[in-house]
């Protein structure tokens, strides 16, 4: 019966890449936008530039660590194929390698099904975006680490270190470590790694390290969490406007400064729960890093100034880690950011437009993809402290830390029960 199951589990799983190659080859027409010209244009431009041994000078666009720079140059690896062909099928390869590790993860004991389906629904979910971008790569990455950190914290440590100089997100795999050994183990081989290739990419190619200052200058994007408020404030006269700019449609004028700067208080503040978190979390069973992984890119998700469509890709991966473990608490959130990703494909590429006109119906989309994001992370939170923090609430450590001991805090447990000595099963 489970050898059934898996074959129709592949048999989905091919199915739907085949419609999503059919998609960005161009053999079936997606609604919306071409989403394939940042294969096309932009990655072979960058492609052309970075054979000749340095990083695209000048260009804002190329906002991404050295490590990028191997992703956009491996389609180099099968030359019998035009670039973007090439780009696509090892997209499809790195998919599969996901496909393939989860599908390993819920054969052993105490495995499950589930994260394989939520990768298997995601991916598809994202449309053909999914396979136009290079995030895929990056997620392939990810999850290999998660996977394998639970008894090579080493193999962890240098996969997460190598993700983050492809698109640095990764390197909130090690929120989640055990204190010890492991984290040492794993912090240091991550460190040795990011550190031993930055200065090699930057001794070998000029310009490895300009992304940076392109990060720093970006404004805020039109689908990002502090976008609604202008797409509100356009409908009662905001002077500003929507501009192609650093390589995404950004609001432009008035009061996006400090709705960008609010962000990265969010961002800042998302670190401090993380912190405390890490500080007061008894971190065990081997569930916990994912959980914790998944809650933190969540975070720094929602809180970015940028939440593009591919950023769905990372969460699905990781709530697919998540969920193959029968052990993990993060149902509920991996749901919601599954119904976020299809909603994400409607606002882009399908009814952009209406996105970028801000009309009702793009206002909604966009207020429906991040509230759901939104509610993902508030209950990923919620799961993951009351599953690892024994004896208190995060609503009474969250008091504390503000310093507000006058008042009695609602929900106090003076006492450890079964469920605190036992944080790898979790709170529900």
């Amino acid at each position: 019966m489970a050898g059934a199951r898996g074959g129709i589990r592949l048999l989905v799983w091919l199915l739907t890449r085949a419609a999503l190659l059919l998609c960005v080859l161009k053999a079936v027409t997606f609604p919306g936008p071409d989403v394939t010209t940042d294969v096309s244009v932009i990655y072979q431009g960058w492609y052309e530039v970075l054979r000749t041994g340095v990083f695209p000078p000048d260009d804002v666009a190329w906002q991404y660590p050295p490590g990028a720079a191997l992703a956009v140059l491996s389609p180099g690896l099968l030359p019998f194929l035009g670039y973007a062909g090439a780009f696509f099928l090892l997209v499809l390869l790195c998919d599969a390698l996901v496909y393939g590790l989860l599908e390993y993860a819920a054969g052993r004991a105490g495995g499950s099904a589930r994260g394989v389906w939520a990768w298997i629904a995601g991916v598809p979910l994202l449309g053909p975006t999914g396979y136009a971008r290079y995030d895929l790569m990056v997620t392939a990455v990810a999850v290999a680490a998660l996977l394998a950190g639970t008894r090579r914290p080493r193999v962890l440590g240098v996969l997460a270190g190598f993700g983050a100089l492809l698109k640095v997100w990764p390197v909130l795999l090690l929120v989640g470590l055990a204190r010890g050994r492991t984290a040492r183990r794993a912090c240091g081989a991550a460190a040795l790694t990011a550190g031993g290739l930055t200065l090699a990419a930057a001794a070998a190619m000029p310009g490895a390290l300009a992304f940076a200052s392109s990060q720093r200058d970006r404004g805020t994007e039109v689908e990002s969490l502090g976008a609604l408020v202008f797409h509100l404030a356009r409908h009662a006269g905001w002077a500003g406007e929507v501009r192609l700019n650093y390589g995404s449609m950004e609001f432009l004028g008035p009061y996006v400064p400090l709705v960008s700067a609010l962000a990265l208080v969010l961002a800042a503040a998302a670190a401090g729960w993380l912190g405390v978190w890490r500080l007061r979390a008894r971190v065990r069973g081997p569930g916990v890093p994912a959980d914790a992984a998944f809650t933190a890119v969540l975070l720094f998700t929602v809180t970015s100034r940028v939440i593009s469509p591919q950023y769905l890709l990372w969460l699905v991966g990781l709530a697919a880690v998540c969920l193959v473990s029968q052990g993990g608490r993060m149902g509920l959130p991996a749901a919601l950011v599954l119904a976020a990703t299809g909603v994400t494909v409607l606002e882009f590429p399908v009814w952009f437009a209406h996105v970028v006109a801000s009309d009702p119906l793009g206002v909604g989309l966009i207020a429906v993809r991040n509230g759901l994001l939104v509610a993902a992370a508030g209950v990923a939170c919620r799961r993951l402290w009351r599953g690892t923090v024994p004896g208190r609430t995060g609503a009474a450590v969250a008091a504390a830390a503000l310093g507000d001991t006058a008042r009695s805090v609602p929900g106090h447990v003076p006492h450890q029960g079964p469920e605190d000595r036992a944080p790898a099963r979790g709170t529900r």
